[in-house]
């Protein structure tokens, strides 16, 4: 799950890490109000979006003017900003924070981020902040510093003086540093998160170091632990198949493509949409029913493939372990009957009762496809795709 900036500032206000004094703004007169209480000039006026590269795409300006505040925020509020996280779709802004402007003298990078292969949590740091971090990566590795902490351990001070060392801070910055370093650290823990991250982190000419953006994304997995961070949920951002999914317990993610599948595990999932891509067809989403998933989710997973309009086919494959391919042909069935299917839909099921399950299919008076195999399925879908 993402927030907002704003949101994420207030989470680390509440660690003790500095951040610019702000407020978030839902109108014009809103955003004037914020810049006459900051009582300073210039003040930036920034877009609250779940996207990255909001600069480059008109959604963080300087305004120098109480005038300028109300020309800007008015432009910007209900604007589709366009960056290249967001897609050429956009995102329509909403909120605006508002904030006073620093005496930036240098900007630098500092995230924590779970690392997989060893098992370990990572302090990222890099004096080459304020910049895609992902391009720093490509083209120039070597200016950015990686710190393990064994989750076991915690993290110690070694770890916060080797990465505050290693951006050649000098000796009263590095402690500010470490305490900033420190509370990202306590965030990420504490909240179960999966990126804790500020670019930049800016030093002012007078000294003090402020983190200038943030960013918190939380492990979907864990927040039944932490209510208080649910309820920052903005629904408004997210894909409204996405949020309907949720209500079901799905795992759904939209994408481009005109093949919805549903598939019960998130390996064979996967593998469902590499083939399909392979038979030369695009998979229009990721839904993973799970193993356990009753005829109902079946149901409302069914629900939520028709009524995408980029769907022009659907593929079920379906192998019947704790989900039993009758149960899901029950599923299927009451779906397509109370919903209308409107594209053809090829299945391919394995396993307990998979022989029911087809007679199920057979004897529904539905026009459905069923295939020997997941490549003859693909092959199927892909075919259909090409003649839609």
């Amino acid at each position: 799950m993402k927030i907002h900036e704003y949101q994420a500032k207030e989470i680390f206000r509440n660690f003790n890490i500095p951040v610019p004094r702000g407020k978030v703004a839902f109108s014009k007169q809103e955003a004037c109000a914020i810049a006459k209480e900051l009582g300073s000039f210039p003040c930036v006026i920034k877009a609250q979006v779940h996207a990255g590269g909001r600069g480059k795409g008109g959604g963080v300006k300087l305004a120098s003017s109480i005038e300028e505040v109300e020309k800007i925020a008015g432009d910007m509020l209900n604007m589709v900003l366009v960056t290249h996280q967001t897609g050429p779709e956009g995102k329509v802004v909403r909120k605006l924070l508002v904030e006073e402007g620093l005496n930036i003298d240098r900007e630098y990078y500092c995230s924590v981020v779970m690392d997989r292969s060893s098992e370990k949590i990572v302090i990222m740091v890099s004096e080459a902040g304020g910049m895609d971090i992902e391009e720093v990566a490509e083209k120039t590795p070597e200016k950015i510093i990686k710190v393990f902490i064994d989750p076991l351990i915690g993290i110690q001070g070694y770890h916060l003086r080797k990465a505050a060392f290693g951006l050649g801070f000098d000796k009263d910055v590095q402690r500010p540093c470490m305490g900033i370093l420190k509370g990202l650290y306590s965030i990420f823990t504490k909240y179960d998160c999966s990126l804790v991250e500020i670019n930049p982190l800016v030093l002012t000419k007078e000294k003090d170091l402020i983190a200038l953006d943030a960013k918190i994304n939380f492990d979907d997995n864990g927040l039944f632990r932490h209510k208080e961070i649910l309820e920052l949920r903005d629904i408004e951002e997210e894909d409204p198949l996405e949020v309907e999914a949720s209500k079901y317990g799905l795992n759904y993610i939209k994408l481009d493509g005109n093949v919805g599948n549903i598939v019960n595990g998130a390996g064979l999932a996967m593998a469902t949409m590499d083939l399909i891509k392979r038979a030369g067809a695009e998979p229009a989403n990721f839904l993973d029913v799970g193993g356990g998933a009753s005829a109902e989710m079946v149901e409302n997973g069914f629900k939520i493939l028709l009524s995408d309009k980029n769907v022009r086919a659907i593929l079920i494959n379906i192998f019947g372990g704790i989900l039993r391919c009758d149960v899901l042909a029950q599923g299927v069935v009451s779906a397509a009957k109370k919903v209308g299917v409107h594209v053809p839909v090829v299945v391919r099921m394995e396993g307990t009762n998979a022989e029911k399950g087809r007679e199920i299919l057979l004897n529904s008076g539905l026009n459905l496809k069923t295939a020997r195999d997941l490549k003859e399925a693909a092959q199927m879908i892909a075919d259909i795709t090409k003649d839609v």
